[in-house]
């Protein structure tokens, strides 16, 4: 799971809730749009806060930047029905978002699952949009090896759906590794994040990272300046994965030094100035 870098917003940056004709969902921006608008879409047991270490260097780049929690997830509500978490449900969220800014064409970025949302949203209708990115993200499902972790959650919330904290304490309990560095802060907010995310969001969009297909084709059709940022190691989907994805889509491509999975909170610097160059060449 994605870890942001610090948990406090930017002195620039507000938090607020984003009203849209599709409900309430939690946001937090930052930056005045002289350059352009970004709408920033986060992963599988993420949140807007996976983002918060771009806010201050895009917002000083000239650009407005509003991450996002998507429905039913962290502190944006949601129903506990699992049909309301289809992709397509959440594509059209994110359309409503774009829409709700009301800030003429948005740059769009979607972080590993929220690559495959931001994907089925421009698909959908590209015309709110002045580009995409998809960061950390493939072209189909994820790989082999996650799949399989990725079951195992899935089948534990199918079972246990209602005791959060005792899927949460038994997932620490399996990788102790992962939380040894993690700070008391950090540490309270990934527990409180996991337990606020409705189940039935996570158990849909689990079984959409299993059985994604490979939409490159389609998507390379949408006439968008498209962007593939990742780290230069990714257990999701492998790098070699990425660069052919960029390749079919004839997008630009930027391997961000030092970042894995979540180059937004490993490496956000290099991250943000490589995301505003991009959206500048958009508009030169």
């Amino acid at each position: 799971m994605s870890k942001p870098p610090c948990l406090t917003l930017p002195s620039a940056a507000r938090a607020y809730l984003l009203a849209t004709d599709r409900g309430g969902f939690a946001v937090q921006e930052a930056g005045e749009p002289l350059r352009g608008t970004a709408l920033l879409v986060p992963g599988f047991t993420g949140s807007k806060e996976d983002f918060i270490g771009l806010l201050e260097p895009l917002a000083a780049a000239g650009y407005r930047v509003v991450a996002v929690d998507g429905r039913g997830q962290y502190e944006s509500p949601g129903p506990r029905e699992e049909s309301a978490y289809a992709l397509e449900e959440l594509a059209r969220d994110v359309l409503a978002q774009a829409r709700a800014l009301g800030a003429g064409p948005v740059h769009l970025v979607g972080h590993s699952l929220g690559g495959l949302i931001s994907r089925a949203a421009v698909l959908r209708d590209p015309s709110p949009f002045a580009s995409l990115t998809l960061m950390s993200s493939g072209p189909a499902a994820i790989s082999e090896g996650q799949q399989a972790r990725t079951k195992l959650l899935v089948a534990a919330l199918e079972a246990m759906g209602g005791d959060m904290p005792g899927i949460w304490a038994a997932m620490r309990a399996h990788d102790p590794q992962d939380a040894a560095g993690d700070s008391p802060e950090l540490a309270d907010f990934l527990r409180d994040r996991w337990l606020a995310t409705v189940p039935e969001q996570l158990i849909v969009t689990g079984r959409a990272l299993i059985s994604e297909p490979d939409r490159v084709e389609e998507l390379a059709a949408v006439p968008l300046p498209k962007l593939v940022l990742s780290g230069e190691l990714d257990y999701a989907w492998p790098v070699p994965l990425m660069d052919d994805m960029a390749h079919r889509l004839s997008a630009s491509r930027v391997l961000v030094e030092g970042a894995e999975h979540s180059p937004n909170a490993e490496n956000p610097q290099v991250t943000a100035g490589a995301l505003a160059a991009f959206w500048d060449a958009c508009t030169a």
